[in-house]
């Protein structure tokens, strides 16, 4: 007779896997999606401390569309944009900059819509071949 698992086990099973193989890494006490997230937080860290730049934060929130109710009565929820990183040049300007491993279509629309709201510079990097370069 064959043993079943748990669905307690089969959860924990299918949380383990990431749907484009990442595997989540911690450092500082914060966990990123992917090796390359991680690795580009260390690199801003550095850049801080040589005064390359003045500030960065992780994870920042951008509202991309306000809920609202269609004429049918349907609420629909509103729309963010959650990149992993927000870097505050010497020169104060900002720049929104995600680490992409691979481009969604949904990611596409996001994009649109944030460069249409938002004056800020959106880059995209990738880690190719242990250095960061821009898609």
């Amino acid at each position: 007779m064959t043993k079943r698992m748990t669905a307690r086990q089969y959860r924990k099973m299918n949380r383990s896997r990431s749907k484009y193989g990442n595997k989540k890494v911690e450092i500082d006490g914060m966990t990123f999606d992917s090796k390359a997230e991680a690795r580009y937080y260390s690199e801003l860290k550095i850049r801080q401390r040589a005064g390359e730049i003045l500030f960065f934060r992780t994870q920042p929130r951008y509202r991309l569309l306000e809920g609202f109710t269609d004429k049918h009565g349907k609420k629909h929820r509103p729309i963010d944009y959650v990149a992993d990183f927000e870097i505050l040049h010497n020169d104060n300007t900002f720049e929104v900059v995600d680490v992409k491993g691979h481009m969604t279509d949904v990611f596409r629309i996001k994009e649109k819509l944030f460069c249409n709201k938002y004056p800020y510079k959106l880059t995209l990097v990738k880690l190719e071949k242990g250095r960061f370069v821009e898609v």
